[in-house]
């Protein structure tokens, strides 16, 4: 059984995508999500999402996966532990020192290891299965074959629609070196969409949209990517409209 994963910005994508069949949706909570400027959701809403979720037998996970400062640690686990009290289904994680301290606090609470984690080798993914994670999310840029390869009894996630990073696995340092806001806390200034222009020797050798990539979109593949042991097909998009 395949799950399809879909993004949620705000309450009304919500409902949009629990009204078009979701099996599980993904969201932000105020703090500690990768979308810092996406419309994200409030305790209420949360708790109002968790139960209209499990009203309709979708699963909800909140994204907890920026890094964590030091001086934040406490905060983040007061986070995580009005998550767990309200029912969230699983949290998706980046920070590794997180994610085991989350293991150790709160050992009945589902971890999905984020894409930023960079689970992309059979010693990572096995490295997160004895941790106890349920689920990694893998990079966008591994093939179908690389990843039906990894023989670890864990659920394997995977992006099958929306944007891509010019970094590998989403870790991108671009943002925090020109703009002063790192992609890896939340507040990617999506510099890679800007217009360049390129020189050779002090001459012009082309200009446009140099850095941006095009978006995934595996819909040709569907029919091969049903077939693996991929449990979660997920649309990227926490900053688009339902609309």
């Amino acid at each position: 059984m395949h799950e399809l994963l879909i993004p949620v910005g705000d309450y009304l994508s919500l409902e949009y995508a629990i009204a078009n069949g979701a099996d599980a949706v993904y969201l932000g909570y105020k703090k500690f999500n990768a979308r810092a400027y996406a419309k994200n959701f409030s305790e209420e809403e949360l708790k109002e999402a968790v139960a209209l979720c499990h009203l309709y037998g979708v699963r909800l996970y909140v994204t907890m996966n920026t890094l964590v400062k030091d001086k934040e640690v406490d905060n983040f686990l007061e986070t995580v532990s009005f998550l767990h009290q309200i029912g969230v289904d699983a949290l998706i994680m980046q920070d590794f020192g997180m994610i085991c301290l989350v293991r150790e606090t709160f050992p009945n609470l589902e971890i999905h290891a984020s894409t930023q984690a960079n689970v992309c080798t059979e010693e990572a993914v096995q490295l997160y299965h004895q941790l106890g994670v349920k689920r990694v999310v893998l990079p966008r840029e591994m093939s179908l074959e690389e990843i039906e390869k990894i023989p670890i009894p864990i659920e394997k996630e995977v992006f099958i629609h929306g944007a891509l990073c010019m970094s590998y696995s989403g870790c991108c340092l671009m943002s925090s070196m020109i703009g002063s806001r790192s992609g890896n806390r939340g507040e990617c200034t999506g510099c890679c969409r800007l217009f360049y222009e390129l020189y050779e020797n002090a001459k012009k050798v082309k200009s446009g949209y140099l850095l941006s990539t095009k978006e995934l979109n595996t819909s040709s593949k569907m029919s091969e990517l049903m077939k693996s042991d991929i449990a979660s097909f997920k649309v990227e998009g926490r900053m688009k409209s339902p609309l």
